[in-house]
């Protein structure tokens, strides 16, 4: 019988589960305070090289099993988790950017990433300057002595050009700049960023990874050492952290994660092929087709394509015209973000996202995991409001 007031044995149970236990889900370790063996252990605990546990923003074993999945998965051998897509391009940007260095990024680049640039620009001294993503190997004549970062995106998200990477790379190597890459589309799956030239590659997890639409999470992939330790840094100095519940999430969607992506991909082609026939459509951007920009460099490079594509309406259908054919859509909801088991639609005012558009409304599709024939069923209905 113990001694102890119920109080504190509320607090300090003698109970310990026996050991041997095992199941294939990874185990989901919670914790904010993490405790030492000893003194001596706190004392000599590291938490920039992930060789102990330090403290629960640092990480614990399921953040770091995580970790280790995806870089093994990319072709990476480290990698920092952060709280969302954005969350991951912030730091790299804030781990490798100084007052009166440049960096440059696609015109295509994902939107929130390009008012990122704007913001480092009125308010850290930092030049973001704007590239067009076929310039390929042109980019070293961008190359100024303070670019210190170059951003790709293979595909731009929305309007979807497919850059030369290796070119971009190459270029910028020579001149000693890093390169990033945003591989969010092809999910680590469909395009091996690193063995193309990519020092870094990053990743929204609430995409494909997770899968259900449920979460949000970022990732930060490198091979080199000393970069990763850069950046770990920084990702200590903003206080990055995800839970552990949600890492146990995107671990669950791991195993399923190609059988989807390639679902995604089957489907969207099959309606992208639809697109191409209506009269309605001027444009089917579909990197898996020859109207998409950079079709060639898809072809190269990738092996696959997911569910996200845009069309471009023809110019004799204003904004309300395919608003309306948007609004009577069932089975897709109007939406950001792509990855999840349900179709998603968004139209853009690209006009305003880019420097050069002299086309039609354009409207993204993320093609989910329905029935691709009852999805045309339902985009036959809404173009008829056109």
């Amino acid at each position: 019988m113990s001694s102890k007031s119920i109080q504190t044995t509320l607090v300090h149970s003698d109970y310990v589960a026996p050991s041997g236990f095992d199941a294939f889900p990874p185990a989901t370790h919670r914790a904010s305070t993490v405790l030492f063996a000893n003194t001596a252990a706190m004392r000599s605990s590291q938490w920039k090289d992930k060789s102990a546990y330090t403290y629960g923003l640092h990480g614990t074993p399921t953040t770091f099993t995580l970790e280790g999945k995806l870089a093994e998965i990319e072709g990476g051998n480290h990698c920092l988790l952060t709280p969302s897509g954005l969350a991951a391009i912030a730091m790299v940007d804030f781990a490798l950017l100084k007052s009166g260095d440049d960096v440059l990024l696609p015109e295509n680049v994902y939107n929130p990433n390009r008012e990122l640039g704007r913001w480092l620009s009125a308010d850290f001294g930092v030049t973001a300057r704007y590239y067009d993503p076929m310039i390929g190997a042109g980019i070293a004549d961008l190359i100024q002595p303070s670019t210190k970062l170059l951003w790709t995106e293979a595909p731009g998200s929305v309007s979807m050009e497919v850059p030369d990477l290796p070119a971009l790379c190459r270029a910028a190597h020579e001149r000693g700049v890093l390169v990033a890459l945003d591989n969010t589309w092809s999910a680590g799956l469909a395009l091996r960023g690193f063995d193309l030239g990519a020092d870094i590659v990053m990743h929204a997890l609430t995409k494909y990874q997770s899968g259900g639409a449920d979460l949000l999470m970022g990732a930060v992939i490198t091979r080199d050492r000393a970069l990763n330790d850069r950046l770990a840094q920084a990702h200590m100095r903003l206080g990055m952290g995800v839970s552990p519940d949600d890492a146990y999430l995107v671990q669950r969607g791991l195993p399923t994660m190609k059988l989807r992506f390639e679902r995604h991909d089957a489907s969207a082609r099959v309606l992208a092929a639809w697109f191409k026939a209506r009269p309605e459509i001027a444009r089917v951007l579909h990197p898996a087709f020859e109207d998409c920009p950079g079709h060639a460099f898809w072809q190269r490079d990738f092996t696959g394509a997911g569910g996200l594509f845009s069309v471009v309406f023809d110019t004799r259908f204003d904004e309300a015209q395919v608003d309306r054919m948007v609004d009577a859509l069932t089975l897709f909801g109007i939406g950001y973000s792509w990855g999840g088991p349900n179709s998603l639609v968004m139209p853009y005012r690209i006009q305003s996202m880019r420097d050069r558009w002299d086309g039609g409304v354009l409207v993204r599709f993320n093609v989910g995991l329905e029935d691709p024939a009852d999805l045309i069923a339902d985009l036959e209905r809404a173009f008829s409001q056109l």
